[in-house]
């Protein structure tokens, strides 16, 4: 058995999610450090985390940040024979 010290928030958030999910407080701890383990043990690399939020506010293209010149060109050009 393991005690730990939390503060009111973390008292506060475990609490709500035990009764939304209808699940006991110690079991809410048991998945979230379990989830905790998942990721800090994982053998992804810090971008393989994150590469499902990356680009979701961009045009979608992938070869921006190799070919911006051009793409700024033709946008220039586009604007200008209009």
């Amino acid at each position: 058995m393991t005690t730990v010290r939390l503060n009111r928030e973390l008292k506060e958030k475990i609490e709500t999610i035990s009764q939304t999910e209808h699940i006991t407080k110690s079991d809410v701890i048991k998945q979230a450090l379990e989830i905790y383990f998942s990721i800090y043990y994982s053998e992804k690399t810090p971008y393989e985390l994150g590469e499902v939020f990356f680009g979701i506010h961009g045009s979608g293209r992938k070869d921006s940040s190799t070919n911006y010149k051009e793409i700024i060109r033709k946008k220039i050009y586009e604007k200008r024979n209009h």
